[in-house]
């Protein structure tokens, strides 16, 4: 009888591993420019002033990526699928702007510095299929 209750037990407990895995949802626009605008005012030690503005360059910049993402890409099962080139030269665009308004905000030192931290902040995307995916 106490075999049958630890079986029953050890059963139940790996049921609730047995989901299937959530897939990551990709963070809102205003997730991003909140943790976006934490590291650069933390890593460029920027004044109030350089504060407003950069978070002003980079709230743009995340207004017109999610509406060009819903214009090109509705709701749908699956993970999106690579961008055209014409949606590549269109945020290409988008970042020389923000960048341009956020090169206006810091000293020459700072956007130095700045451009080496957007680096990091967003890695280029890898091609091909995912990992562990045939392709």
């Amino acid at each position: 009888m106490k075999k049958l209750v630890a079986i029953v037990l050890v059963l139940l407990a790996f049921q609730g591993s047995a989901q299937p895995p959530v897939e990551p949802r990709p963070p809102k626009p205003e997730e991003e420019l909140k943790m976006a605008t934490e590291k650069i005012n933390k890593e460029l030690k920027l004044n109030a002033t350089q504060q407003q503005k950069v978070k002003a360059a980079f709230g743009n910049f995340f207004k017109e990526m999610e509406k060009m993402h819903q214009k090109n890409h509705p709701p749908q099962d699956g993970p999106p699928p690579p961008p055209s080139e014409k949606e590549v030269a269109a945020r290409k665009k988008l970042e020389l702007t923000r960048d341009a308004s956020v090169k206006q905000a810091l000293t020459d030192d700072q956007f130095k510095k700045y451009q080496e931290l957007v680096k990091t902040m967003h890695p280029p995307r890898r091609e091909g299929p995912p990992p562990g995916k045939p392709q």
